[in-house]
């Protein structure tokens, strides 16, 4: 039974399911409230066994020189309640987390098909015969940040392909343009807050070298989850207000913290059929890429046309008319 719906776009089913937002508007920085547990997320005695085997793995790679995966810290989603405001309506979010690490989230990603004890396995048991939202935190070790990223100097979308030597399932695809699994000891502040914004100017400032000094028209759009890979995923989108390609491509030239996460980039113009275009004609992305950033073009649409969320039909003219063949990129 399909408990959850997948989004689509120009003839591509993805496995993510778009949670909340639409691209119309935007879900405002002080509507998001992180409720951080330092409660360590618990496995079952069986699962706890898979992640020694995981550990004591990585450990035997390290010590013979062979390329390993480094554990680190993670959150796990314990829930992500979204209502409306008693006036506008506005979106109003509340994310539950609770401390996990890396090799927690390799536990369930890389065994959704590995057979329990019962006969049925992770993928059967929380994801099919059942809805996905009601599984446990420990089924929810990673919460990923994605920004779609727009330049403001020449108007172009930036798509970004995940090297090979990335870990985990997402390794050799088209993906977001920049993108940061949360971690504690990144993301939480002095005071004890977490901003997913500021997850986002950190993502851009780590894969793209947009530092705090470059304009940046950031908003947040929504929510998802890859039901592929069991992941929930933050949607944002960012315009670089002073950059264009030219000036990030020389950036990129002399250095980025983490360069080695991605091997191409791919400068696309933001307009609705250039976009979906290039999302019809390039294969292999990961599950939420192409939500994001159809979210993102209906977003920059709706502001084109003065917060209309009509307008968010013109993307779907867009979309008609590059499954038929035709561009129009004056839309």
């Amino acid at each position: 039974m399909a408990f959850r719906d997948r989004f689509s776009v120009v003839g591509k089913v993805t496995d993510c399911h778009i949670y909340e937002g639409d691209g119309t508007r935007p879900i405002d920085e002080e509507n998001v409230r992180v409720l951080y547990d330092r409660r360590r997320v618990e496995f079952p005695d069986e699962l706890g066994l898979w992640r020694r085997e995981i550990q004591d793995e990585e450990a035997r790679r390290q010590a013979a020189g062979e390329p390993y995966r480094w554990n680190n810290p993670r959150f796990a989603v314990e829930s992500l309640v979204v209502s409306r405001g008693h006036v506008a309506e506005e979106p109003q979010v509340t994310l539950s987390l609770l401390d996990a690490d890396y090799y927690d989230f390799l536990t369930t990603s890389l065994n959704l098909g590995r057979k329990l004890k019962n006969g049925s396995t992770l993928r059967k048991q929380y994801l099919e015969d059942a809805d996905p939202l009601d599984a446990p935190p420990w089924m929810f070790c990673s919460l990923g940040v994605n920004v779609a990223v727009e330049t403001g100097k020449d108007g172009k979308m930036l798509f970004s392909h995940r090297s090979g030597k990335v870990a985990g399932p997402n390794a050799s695809r088209w993906n977001s343009s920049a993108n940061e699994g949360m971690a504690a000891n990144h993301d939480v502040s002095e005071s004890g807050e977490i901003s997913l914004h500021q997850v986002a100017r950190r993502a851009l400032r780590e894969e793209l070298a947009v530092h705090r000094q470059d304009r940046v028209d950031l908003e947040l759009l929504g929510f998802g989850l890859d039901l592929r890979n069991n992941q929930w995923a933050v949607f944002l989108r960012a315009v670089l207000e002073d950059l264009g390609e030219e000036e990030l491509r020389q950036r990129w030239s002399r250095g980025v913290e983490d360069k080695w996460e991605h091997d191409a980039y791919a400068f696309v113009p933001s307009d609705p059929d250039s976009v979906l275009t290039f999302l019809h004609e390039t294969p292999d992305w990961t599950p939420c890429a192409p939500a994001l950033f159809y979210l993102a073009l209906v977003r920059g649409t709706v502001r084109a046309h003065g917060g209309d969320p009509a307008a968010r039909l013109l993307v779907e003219e867009a979309e008609r008319r590059v499954l038929e063949g035709r561009r129009d990129v004056g839309v």
